[in-house]
């Protein structure tokens, strides 16, 4: 067994992550909250002030595909709040135009952050101050079009940046995934034989539009497994043999996603035998439907 609270969120014990988070605050000091020595991503932000009928400040200190998992619990603080500001990474900004509710959504400019308003938290606090499970929160939907792909084409994201390389897998064993319409949702070209070699443009709506067409999308650990599962599409997400504490580590089901299904590595660093798995799995799909519109 890991670090408690990990092992709660894994298993999808919300009660009991919630009571190790609060006896957590509880013992922080609060002259290091929100602490600007601190990278943003280090920082701790709501210290268990009430924010029922206040203005509230949500700021976005993490990774893409944080905020897009956490994004659902926007609307549930919109009731309870008299205002809700979400400062928000710019690149992620197009696709909340539409966001549902009175939410007022601003660029976060990381030297020049907005000064803390009646109550402060961070995106991923949102859980844990509301109390609120992700069956509580259905996730918002975005005004994306899907892309007119070619029918049962299989879109692939096989590297995860820098943050953990771990959770990257070399492209070539991507190649098992290539044996009918396939596509890259990878920045720069490819010697996979995909409907687009030279790679997906560097553009979230664009990205989201190819996403929304696609049949599948199988991805590693990164954003565009939350964009996916976000957009409602089947996506396969393959993780590490300990994976991160947001997916489940005995169960291919994760409450987040209803349309996703996680496969685990069966051994540390064994990403050939959950590709091999994988891959065979696909072959025994029936003809894979394209999204609506697409």
């Amino acid at each position: 067994m890991g670090d408690p609270w990990t092992d709660a969120m894994r298993r999808g014990d919300f009660p009991a992550a919630w009571a190790i988070a609060a006896a957590s605050l509880a013992h922080r000091d609060p002259a290091t909250r929100d602490d600007p020595r601190l990278p943003y991503h280090l920082r701790w932000v709501w210290d268990g002030r009430p924010f029922d009928g206040r203005d509230v400040l949500v700021r976005c200190y993490h990774g893409l595909g944080d905020t897009l998992m956490f994004s659902r619990f926007l609307p549930l603080l919109r009731a309870r709040a008299a205002r809700v500001t979400v400062e928000m990474q710019p690149h992620l900004l197009p696709l909340f135009g539409d966001f549902p509710g009175t939410l007022r959504l601003v660029p976060f400019d990381v030297a020049h952050p907005l000064p803390p308003q009646d109550c402060d938290l961070e995106i991923m606090e949102l859980s844990l101050a509301l109390r609120a499970t992700p069956a509580d929160a259905p996730m918002p939907t975005l005004n994306i079009a899907p892309a007119p792909l070619p029918p049962g084409t299989v879109s692939l994201c096989w590297g995860a940046g820098d943050w953990d390389a771990g959770r990257s897998v070399p492209q070539a064993m991507f190649a098992p995934f290539c044996r009918g319409p396939a596509l890259s949702l990878m920045p720069g070209p490819t010697t996979l034989p995909v409907l687009n070699p030279e790679g997906c443009p560097l553009d979230i709506v664009r990205t989201a539009q190819l996403v929304a067409g696609s049949a599948l999308v199988i991805t590693v650990d990164t954003m565009i497994a939350h964009l996916a599962g976000i957009l409602g599409r089947p996506v396969w997400l393959l993780v590490k043999h300990d994976p991160d504490w947001r997916w489940p580590v005995d169960s291919p089901r994760t409450p987040w996603y209803p349309t996703m299904r996680v496969w685990h590595q069966s051994a540390p660093g064994d990403w050939a035998g959950l590709v091999g798995r994988a891959a065979a799995e696909l072959d025994r799909l029936p003809r894979l439907q394209p999204a609506e519109g697409g």
